[in-house]
């Protein structure tokens, strides 16, 4: 492993953290690039599950460095949290091991409650926001009001700032929904309370990922969500605020187009979704209960349970294109034991015509029509297997079907929510 990127090919979920987790024990850096704490990569290592928002998923290895990028929108409260987190569990007895970029931003108090005002006042229309403020986080940052994590090195200046920033959204908030933000004074000293904690951890990250380069040193890029919630490429407007997609990367880390040599994908064996926006294959039956009971289809940062369906092979393929994916990685293969037969989105048909092509906006999308292709399943309980041998011939040939449409290798599937629980497939 040189620079491998990992990133979802699905709307979130789809088992990113272990994968990371499973491939960091060889990397010498692990790095985010987007998004904010709406994120959520869940390990289990030993039995003992480890959840992380912000924190690359390298953190559970000592060697590991692990960097928080420019791309990206912190939480100051969640970090200190997870920080705590990790040093209790004996996680992070080298500081040094961690850096955050000084050009990140910052999330605000403010953001939250904008987050949430918003989303209430949207009724029915509601998008399924986190409400973490990532969003108005992120609108701060692109209209240049935005407080990064480097201000915190500047006292003074940073509350002229912060002051600006806060009268613009507390003028906004009582005038639109006659609403009253926490005070200038709590939200500065909450966060001059945390500055102690953060400190330590900032640096111009560009540069250490340069030097790691320069180094030949082996480099993780952990993505977090999926594909269909870029801001471009996504299902607009039911998306998230960031692009997630493998171009971030260059963006959210001050990095050059040659630091990237393979881009794993990760799909998990059916689809799931959380929160609002068009689901073409979404089952509101007793098999779309069996994927969300078997595998715990539950939200790791909102707790909410996933809406569960059958794989997609078109939007597969569109991920696959948009990001350059060069393998895939199958999650929860073990979920779907006991289906007696699987189905397979293998073209969609829109106002009676049939295309393999992943349409741009909304309510094209709502007129789909998936058309199916039906594979055997398997009775056998799949999970824990290690070798490929193992597994029953319905299930290898369910991968090489996947294989086949894509037209990329399977690298690897997992079979159950242990870091040993995984297939080498080449």
């Amino acid at each position: 492993m040189t620079s491998t990127v990992i990133l979802g090919t699905q709307w979130g979920d789809e088992g990113k953290g272990k994968i990371v987790d499973y491939y960091a024990a060889k990397a010498d850096v692990v790095a985010r690039y987007h998004c904010g704490n709406n994120a959520g990569h869940t390990i289990i290592v030993n039995g003992e599950k480890t959840v992380l928002h912000l924190i690359p998923s390298g953190v559970l290895h000592e060697h590991s460095q692990c960097v928080l990028g420019n791309g990206m929108v912190i939480d100051p409260f969640v970090l200190t949290e997870e920080l705590d987190l990790i040093k209790k569990r004996g996680l992070l007895k080298n500081p040094s091991r961690l850096k955050i970029s000084d050009c990140a931003h910052i999330i605000m108090p403010y953001h939250k409650e904008i987050d949430a005002l918003r989303e209430e006042a949207r009724g029915a229309n509601k998008i399924g926001t986190t409400k973490r403020g990532i969003g108005p986080c992120y609108e701060d940052k692109i209209c240049r009001r935005g407080i990064r994590i480097g201000e915190l090195h500047y006292t003074e200046p940073l509350k002229k700032h912060l002051q600006e920033t806060y009268n613009y959204h507390q003028t906004h908030c009582k005038k639109i929904y006659n609403h009253d933000l926490p005070s200038f004074n709590k939200i500065y000293d909450d966060l001059m309370a945390l500055t102690d904690n953060i400190l330590p951890f900032i640096d111009n990250t560009t540069q250490v990922l340069t030097k790691a380069r320069q180094e030949n040193k082996r480099i993780l890029f952990e993505g977090a969500q999926g594909v269909f919630l870029d801001i471009d490429h996504g299902t607009y407007p039911f998306v998230t605020s960031s692009n997630t997609i493998t171009g971030s990367i260059l963006t959210g880390l001050g990095l050059g187009p040659k630091v990237i040599d393979h881009v794993h994908g990760i799909c998990k064996a059916y689809l799931t979704r959380v929160g609002a926006g068009p689901f073409p294959t979404e089952l509101d039956d007793a098999v779309g209960q069996h994927m969300r009971d078997q595998g715990h289809e539950y939200g790791s940062t909102t707790g909410r349970p996933r809406r569960c369906g059958y794989l997609d092979l078109v939007a597969l393929k569109q991920a696959i294109t948009v990001c350059g994916i060069t393998g895939l990685v199958i999650t929860k293969l073990d979920v779907l034991s006991g289906l007696p037969e699987i189905k397979v989105a293998t073209k969609y048909k829109i106002n009676d015509l049939e295309t393999t092509q992943f349409p741009t906006f909304v309510p094209e999308l709502e007129k789909v029509k998936p058309q199916y292709e039906t594979l055997p399943g398997w009775k056998e309980d799949i999970r824990g297997i290690t070798n490929k041998k193992n597994l029953p011939q319905t299930c290898i040939d369910y991968l090489q079907f996947i294989e086949d449409y894509a037209g990329i290798p399977v690298v690897m599937a997992t079979t159950g929510p242990g870091r040993e629980e995984n297939v080498e497939m080449a």
